[in-house]
């Protein structure tokens, strides 16, 4: 686990090791133990290293025989042995035991195909100097982050881990993209390929991209999961066994480390899942990492400890009062961009706590993606059944109406809440979930946005730039398609940010087999019945996974890893945020008068609009710090 940073340096320009180097200083949190740079004429690259394998040789950048080809890598390849064997039988010599050579020599028998080789998490760039070349890829989920843009002066192409180590550089192009922020209000993240600003994009997942010397480029995706038709699934009792010894296997290939290692136990299932197939493979007693709180409500401890006690495990845990005001500045300072998803605070504090002991930790995120284990999925697969029975023409032309003239109140009983109901059964798959993802509805966000803004988005709907992503998945059945779009929006723009940032924050990395994309391409061809039942989700995951771990984690109701939010807008935020929010920096964002009519709803109780109004929080202090550069101040 590493942070990375470059460019190519054109139109008279000559690259500089003294500008990549202040590149990867902004990011030294993602590898503190070394650092690295290569430089020639046209492109310098940049490495933070955070030593796991092959402490003493895998330094980086790292190049091969006669140095024409350089890399610089983040992240891990867990099939590197079986890789590196293959290269030697081809005559290949490694002077090191590192995966970072393994994809220096994979590139040269391959070259721009690298990628579809290697099962891991990883961004790299590889300078092919013979070529002119430089090649950045990312992995199948984007697990690890890769931002680049085009419209630095004198840099054909620059990229880097972080947009921090962008930010550094004179001439960087800081204006806001306006949809980036609707995007942002709505969903609390902003989709890829895109970021806040309107010329730096990511580089998706599972694509790569080849970029010349005069700044030509090419993207090419280079992995799309082949979700089943309904006619085409996996056979339910051939899928349980395939699961497990793929799911044994992924565990497996994450424990391969030189320095300490442990796991997140949170005490639900797909953590103590990860816990329980470590336990199965280790020689000796693992160490498991657990965070707890005060309020019981958000308390998971005792199911945790279930699994350590059954495990054996050498188990650390950690009882905190979640206190928005001790983590606040480290999540405003880690998150370049505007985030909303207020489970980075306990995740900032498990990381915080697990990194004292160890500098690897094992993971349970990817199987709600992969296996079908939200609650919203149920819900959805449910409105969609209604929707199917009644005619397209009477939704659109009668019901649809309807639900626009509703009248929309909480106070109501909830008997005569129509209007949701009624809005959802007019809608398409895309545009439903969209509502039932996002923090404000599109009514809702237009209301809040100030009238700049709303001109500058020129007639843009987020809404209608979700669901428009669905009609690449429009012939599979309902559930593949929430899931396909899950993987290509929620997942590596909300999840994994999170826990990127997190865990690199304490230089601590975090690995994920519930992502491995062999487990991946078996949960897409699994049918709907053995992932969602009804109200259950996981169902064949919970089939698999219940064979190690106590019954009454498999059967308890899903919590998730939560803060009192609600509350804390009430009592320790509401000074910090009317303080920031409703001052004049946000008026090209926001409308004062729309927002303070969402604060007071929310201040008297007449609804819970805390995740709304805490992405308006995140954006002022994201404007705050890293727009306009001022110093941390609640």
């Amino acid at each position: 686990m590493c942070g990375i940073a470059g460019y190519l340096a054109g139109g008279g320009v000559h690259a500089e090791r003294d500008v990549v180097r202040g590149m990867c200083d902004r990011i030294r949190h993602r590898g503190p133990d070394g650092e690295g740079c290569y430089v020639d004429e046209r492109v310098a690259l940049g490495h933070r290293r955070l030593s796991i394998i092959d402490v003493e040789g895998g330094k980086q950048p790292l190049g091969n025989e006669d140095g024409s080809v350089q890399i610089v890598f983040n992240g891990e390849i867990y099939n590197f042995q079986h890789l590196m064997e293959e290269l030697k039988q081809r005559g290949h010599l490694f002077q090191t035991r590192s995966d970072t050579e393994v994809i220096v020599h994979l590139y040269e028998e391959v070259g721009e195909r690298v990628p579809e080789y290697l099962n891991g998490m990883f961004a790299f760039a590889i300078w092919d100097r013979n070529r002119q070349t430089l090649l950045l890829a990312r992995d199948r989920f984007g697990e690890k982050p890769l931002y680049w843009t085009d419209a630095i002066p004198g840099m054909p192409l620059c990229f880097a881990s972080e947009l921090k180590a962008m930010r550094w550089l004179p001439g960087f192009p800081s204006q806001v993209r306006p949809e980036s922020v609707a995007d942002f209000l709505a969903l609390c993240y902003v989709p890829d390929p895109h970021t806040i600003y309107a010329a730096v994009r990511k580089l998706e997942p599972a694509t790569s991209m080849t970029v010349r010397a005069d700044g030509t480029r090419k993207e090419t995706r280079y992995w799309t999961p082949r979700f089943a038709a309904a006619s085409g699934a996996l056979e339910r009792r051939a899928g349980v066994e395939e699961v497990d010894e793929l799911a044994g296997d992924a565990v497996r290939s994450r424990m391969v480390s030189d320095v300490p290692l442990g796991g997140f136990l949170s005490g639900g299932v797909d953590s103590s899942g990860v816990v329980a197939y470590m336990a199965r493979s280790a020689p000796g007693r693992i160490r498991t990492f657990s965070i707890g709180f005060t309020t019981e409500e958000f308390n998971e401890l005792q199911y945790a400890r279930l699994v350590a006690r059954k495990y054996e495990t050498n188990h650390h845990e950690e009882v905190v009062t979640p206190s928005i005001e001790e983590m606040l500045g480290t999540l405003v300072r880690q998150y370049d961009e505007p985030f909303g998803d207020s489970s980075a605070i306990p995740t900032l504090y498990l990381s915080q706590m697990t990194r004292k002991f160890v500098t690897v930790a094992l993971s349970g995120d990817g199987a709600d993606e992969l296996f079908g284990g939200y609650r919203r999925y149920a819900h959805a697969l449910s409105a969609e059944r209604l929707r199917s029975m009644v005619p397209a023409g009477l939704r659109r032309w009668v019901i649809g109406p309807l639900g626009e003239a509703y009248p929309r109140s909480g106070s109501l009983p909830r008997m005569f809440r129509a209007k949701s109901t009624l809005q959802g059964m007019a809608s398409t798959l895309g545009q439903a979930y969209f509502d039932a993802m996002s923090s404000l509805r599109q009514e809702g966000l237009t209301a809040v946005l100030a009238a700049p803004l709303r001109s500058q988005l020129n007639g843009y709907s987020c809404r209608e730039g979700f669901s428009a992503r669905f009609q690449e998945y429009a012939d599979l059945p309902p559930l593949a398609q929430l899931q396909a779009v899950d993987w290509r929006t929620y997942l590596p723009g909300d999840i994994l940010v999170k826990v990127d940032r997190a865990t690199m924050a304490y230089s601590l990395e975090s690995r994920a087999p519930w992502l491995d994309h062999r487990l991946a391409e078996l949960a897409a061809r699994l049918p709907t019945e053995a992932k969602v039942s009804g109200r259950t989700g996981k169902v064949l995951f919970k089939q698999v996974v219940g064979r190690y771990i106590p019954e009454q984690l498999v059967t308890r109701r899903k919590m998730g890893f939560a803060v009192p939010m609600a509350l804390w807008l009430r009592t320790s935020l509401k000074a910090p945020f009317e303080r920031a929010v409703f001052g004049r920096e946000l008026e090209p964002y926001l409308d004062v008068a729309g927002v303070r009519r969402l604060w007071m709803d929310h201040q008297n109780g007449r609804g819970d609009y805390s995740s709304a109004l805490w992405n308006m929080l995140m954006l002022a202090y994201w404007d705050q710090v890293h727009l306009r550069g001022e110093a941390w101040q609640a």
